[in-house]
């Protein structure tokens, strides 16, 4: 298994298990309040990321999908590149959300709070930095290959 994949791998793995931790009360403060979608659910994961059902949802569709794109390195370094991007986008969604029109806005429809948006500008940079950084190593090893590439060619 390429370093690409392996790091596609652990990310994914990481996103399913908070997918299915947003579920668990104790873990998951306020689940009373838990709701499908929007700015209503009051649930805090690690009573400090705002959550829903769909946060959860997708989430864990992430990480399955991140788990399945780990199988090759095109398809895992596609996975962490592609992801990084739209989490970064997230970010700038969550922020402009925030300070336009407030957390409590009906456009919050994951929902997303401060905390959220530092993480997902986190966490898109991190998977960026795999995707991009794992290429250039394999490519220094002369150990990188992509459609229609093959090492050391």
């Amino acid at each position: 298994m390429k370093p690409v994949q392996t790091a596609a791998a652990v990310v994914g793995g990481a996103f399913a298990l908070v997918g299915v931790l947003g579920f668990i009360p104790g873990i998951t403060t306020h689940y009373d309040q838990l709701s499908f979608a929007g700015h209503h659910s009051g649930a805090l994961l690690f009573g400090l990321f705002a959550v829903s059902v769909l946060h959860n949802l997708v989430h864990l569709a992430f990480g399955v999908g991140g788990l399945a794109m780990s199988r090759t390195a095109g398809t895992a370094r596609l996975f962490l590149v592609v992801g990084g991007g739209i989490y970064v986008l997230l970010w700038v969604y969550g922020s402009v959300i925030g300070a336009v029109f407030g957390e409590q806005t009906r456009a919050n429809l994951l929902p997303v709070n401060a905390a959220d948006n530092w993480l997902h500008l986190g966490l898109g940079a991190a998977m960026l930095l795999l995707g991009i950084g794992t290429t250039a190593y394999e490519r220094s090893r002369g150990d990188y290959t992509s459609a229609g590439h093959t090492p050391n060619s």
